[in-house]
């Protein structure tokens, strides 16, 4: 397609790669260049420029993939690869030319290539990702079977590709061989590979990449992650839905907590089917009022089946309608329209479950309206699904309405467990915002959450709360183990219960391989849920990997751009690492989006110091300094000590924030244990809390 040239930008004194293309760009290309310039990941070659016949490319120092591997380092870069793919498809962009030679190996890993001339899925055009005119392109020997037959490719194009290359990267060989191009094509077409001389965990992963029917192999590339990170191979595509909000056509605009908690309520009592993968409220949730196309809701969640209706509520009556489409083709598998008293609103649930279990052939051990422990009255129910809606929105002045809302519930109907599990949930919001202390909040977590097991003992969110109670307020290590023991025993195990059960427990106990997995699993059910993707990035910090960190932090400020969060941890990694200049930068956006917070100015005040601005450092301390005993400021200042290397005066701080019971500083022991434990007097922190 063109030449590839070395050069250097004199204006910023780098190296670079221009490639000059051999036919000019169309307008089309221009627009999807500078979309996928947008990208910013680690195992990504970024492009700096464009124009109308060239591009201008980061410099990357490797050379290209080949095999055969040892099999520990194949299965690592082609976790690399997966996470740079999960990133390009985050955005619509599908690679569809991915082989070893546009995938380069560096000291620090792999870097894709030539994603400038990737497509970019167009709501408004169908064939944006096919091949243009119809034609057939890519390399034949690494193409799926539907750029052979010159079809719409989408990511999981990209996902067979990738088959391809691990199926190489593992055994020397290539899977589809041939004298030819149409010799080559026509092995992808018709035949299978020959079986590959690995353990039988990558076998299967290979095996199910090289599906020739798309809608059988990995979903999407954050499930291929797991099956690659963890060997657990999720179910079949056809098997996986993702519920939306929706939509409230009552005349009362108020009624959309109503329409909202629809929509949850039928998720819930989707996750108790088995064999089914549903994607959980909050990634689901993340497309309301977007005018997104049904296929990138799928493709980005995950699922090839998407639920979708609406609610008209008037006085006692609703009018529900509800239909279940599958997204690659758009047909409708399934559409009822209901019309009901407002009492009967749990029989419809019911009915829409067991509907769309029928309509996916997916068996039904027991009927949904079964699985259902606790019919709650009616008007305590609007109450819980009123405090629902306003928690969703997560500002100090909803979550207020939020926790009035719970508490209305169970005056109304006191046994309503799970909106005891609301109040619990609340409080524990309140003190890892840092909006409320522990000694305030940790309490009262503890106390909704027993009492929401006095009225039913199987709510596995009520054992993982008391778990995180025991494990990051109380330090009783033995009886976390027990709690969380508890909330896992149970399938489904929600996305919530395999966050905490990482985070509250595993990083602090200083398994961070184990966390990083439980994370990973939580991740698989609500993709887009930007919180539990930090807490991944944390545990993969924890243990030692910044790229694949640094990485995670990226795709959240991809999905938000304002994320403050991400641009603090982000720079902190670039400290630890002594990249001080890129640290300051993305240190000092985030300290920008939230200067309240003591720990985004710790990790801004840290980049300062280390870039030699010690005055300014200090005056963004001066809050810190001057209250030391509000609620925060002792993790704040043990955080800043630390990044700046001062160990003793670390330590004597994280000492004063276990005397808060900060839950955030068993996380921050667990980065780096050996610095807190190299001298007798700096064990007192970490001896206290891991006991």
């Amino acid at each position: 397609m063109g030449e590839v040239y070395r050069a250097r930008d004199p204006r910023l004194g780098r190296e670079v790669a221009i490639k000059i293309l051999r036919a000019k760009y169309p307008d089309r290309l221009q627009r999807e260049a500078r979309a996928i310039a947008a990208l910013n990941h680690p195992h990504i070659c970024a492009i700096y420029d464009i124009g109308p016949d060239y591009l201008v490319m980061e410099y990357v120092d490797g050379v290209p993939l080949k095999g055969p591997l040892p099999h520990a380092e194949a299965r690592r870069l082609a976790t690399q690869i997966a996470q740079a793919l999960e990133a390009a498809h985050a955005r619509g962009i599908t690679h569809r030319d991915l082989k070893p030679a546009n995938i380069l190996v560096t000291p620090s890993g792999v870097k894709l290539l030539d994603f400038g001339l990737a497509r970019l899925a167009d709501p408004d055009d169908p064939d944006a990702t096919a091949s243009i005119a119809g034609a057939v392109m890519g390399t034949p020997a690494y193409m799926s079977p539907e750029q052979a037959r010159g079809e719409p490719a989408d990511a999981r194009s990209d996902i067979f590709s990738f088959g391809v290359v691990f199926y190489e990267m593992l055994s020397g060989r290539r899977p589809f061989s041939g004298g030819s191009a149409v010799a080559a094509m026509a092995a992808i077409l018709h035949e299978e590979p020959r079986p590959l001389d690995a353990e039988p965990e990558l076998q299967a992963i290979v095996a199910r990449c090289l599906r020739k029917s798309p809608r059988e192999r990995f979903p999407s590339a954050t499930e291929l992650l797991v099956a690659l990170e963890l060997g657990e191979t999720p179910a079949p595509e056809s098997q996986s839905i993702a519920v939306l909000p929706f939509a409230n056509m009552s005349r009362d605009a108020d009624d959309e907590y109503f329409s909202d908690g629809l929509a949850e309520e039928i998720i819930n009592s989707l996750t108790q089917i088995p064999g089914l993968k549903v994607i959980a409220r909050t990634s689901a949730f993340a497309f309301k009022g977007r005018n997104e196309d049904i296929r990138k809701i799928a493709a980005t969640l995950g699922v090839s089946n998407v639920l979708e209706g609406s609610v008209r509520r008037s006085a006692n009556r609703l009018r529900i309608t509800a239909q279940l489409i599958h997204a690659q083709d758009g047909t409708h598998l399934w559409s009822r329209r209901y019309d009901r008293e407002l009492t009967d609103v749990f029989a419809v649930q019911d009915e829409i479950a067991a509907a769309i279990a029928a309509a996916l052939e997916v068996r039904l051990s027991v009927q949904p309206a079964a699985l259902r422990h606790y019919t709650p009255s009616l008007p305590a129910y609007e109450a819980y699904l009123k405090a629902r809606h306003h928690s969703a929105r997560n500002s100090p002045e909803s979550l207020q309405r939020s926790r009035e809302c719970y508490e209305s519930a169970v005056m109304l109907d006191p046994g309503f467990a799970l909106a005891y599990i609301g109040l619990a949930e609340h409080f524990l919001q309140l003190t890892f915002g840092g909006l409320r202390s522990s000694h305030d909040a940790m309490p009262l977590v503890r106390a909704y959450a027993r009492k929401a097991l006095e009225l039913d003992s199987l709510l596995p969110e009520a054992h993982a709360m008391l778990g995180a109670v025991a494990a990051v307020y109380e330090y009783r290590w033995k009886d976390a183990e027990q709690l969380f023991g508890v909330a896992m025993a149970h399938a489904p195990i929600s996305p919530q219960v395999h966050g905490y059960y990482g985070y509250f427990y595993l990083l602090p106990m200083g398994r961070p391989e184990d966390a990083v997995g439980e994370l990973r699993r939580a991740l698989a059910g609500d993709p887009i849920n930007l919180m539990m993707r930090l807490l991944l990035a944390d545990a993969l910090r924890s243990a030692g990997n910044y790229e694949d960190s640094s990485a995670e932090y990226y795709r959240v400020l991809e999905l938000d751009e304002n994320y403050w969060w991400a641009y603090v941890l982000l720079g902190w990694n670039h400290l630890l690492q002594g990249m001080f200049a890129e640290g300051l930068h993305l240190a000092q956006k985030g300290h920008s989006l939230a200067p309240w917070n003591a720990i985004a100015g710790a990790v801004f005040a840290a980049a300062l110091k280390a870039t030699g601005d010690i005055r300014q450092a200090e005056e963004v301390l001066l809050p810190m300094r001057n209250a030391p005993d509000a609620y925060g400021a002792p993790r704040g200042l043990a955080t800043y000590h630390f990044l700046c290397g001062e160990i003793d005066q670390a330590a004597d701080w994280a000492g004063k924030s276990v005397e808060q019971r900060d839950p955030g500083i068993p996380g921050l022991l667990a980065l780096a244990p050996f610095q807190f434990s190299t001298e007798p007097q700096n064990l007192r922190a970490s001896v206290f809390i891991c006991g």
